[in-house]
């Protein structure tokens, strides 16, 4: 078990390297031409901000957990994948949080919106507020969600991983975010979601020992 961690730190910690090298290349080479590229179409999808927004998602996830919550209390017990999809609300209610409060005011990245206006692409260290682009808090929510699936379900990786990916192509598509704060915050999500899962099976190991 020991040398199982030590191997899964050692790739957390080159994924993170990385993507961190990814981040800071799209960042310099390649976010704003992307933006320049999607931005005449983004129109196409602009109603799935109004449907998908972080207040509806949060607010889904919320009702959600607290459903199983009832159904824990009134039957005693809930399945292995009511558990599991509890524990990844939780953990992308928090990433979220993290994300809008710590992460997005210290980097402080104005959102693709205000560089289409002419704003500079850059960061703005410790001045940034919720509202910032970078990282995204909508990869930060579902990178945690389906962090703790993929724990919890090594099978269903490449497909939650799919979907990972367009979920995306559609922020960067609609313009609400760079590819740069794409890859950061799926990657802060879903290292979330993996944590927390990790912790959740640790909880689950003891009890039944």
């Amino acid at each position: 078990m020991t040398q199982a961690r030590a191997k899964a730190a050692r790739l957390w910690i080159f994924a993170m390297l990385a993507t961190a090298a990814a981040v800071a290349f799209s960042f310099k080479h390649l976010d704003l031409p992307v933006l320049a590229i999607v931005a005449p179409h983004s129109h196409r999808i602009e109603l799935l901000g109004e449907h998908l927004g972080s207040a509806i998602l949060l607010g889904c996830e919320a009702l959600l957990f607290l459903s199983l919550a009832v159904v824990r209390f009134v039957r005693g017990s809930i399945s292995p994948l009511g558990k599991a999809v509890a524990a990844a609300c939780i953990a992308s209610i928090c990433a979220y949080a993290i994300n809008s409060t710590i992460l997005k005011p210290m980097f402080g990245v104005l959102p693709p919106g205000y560089v289409l206006t002419g704003w500079p692409h850059m960061a703005h260290f410790f001045q940034g507020s919720p509202d910032s682009s970078f990282p995204s808090g909508h990869m930060a929510l579902a990178g945690a969600f389906a962090g703790v699936l993929m724990r919890h379900y090594p099978k269903w990786v490449p497909w939650l991983a799919v979907l990972l990916a367009g979920a995306g192509l559609l922020l960067i598509g609609g313009i609400w975010h760079f590819l740069s704060d794409v890859l950061a915050g799926a990657f802060f999500g879903v290292s979330t979601g993996l944590l927390a899962a990790e912790i959740w099976l640790a909880h689950e190991s003891r009890l039944s020992s």
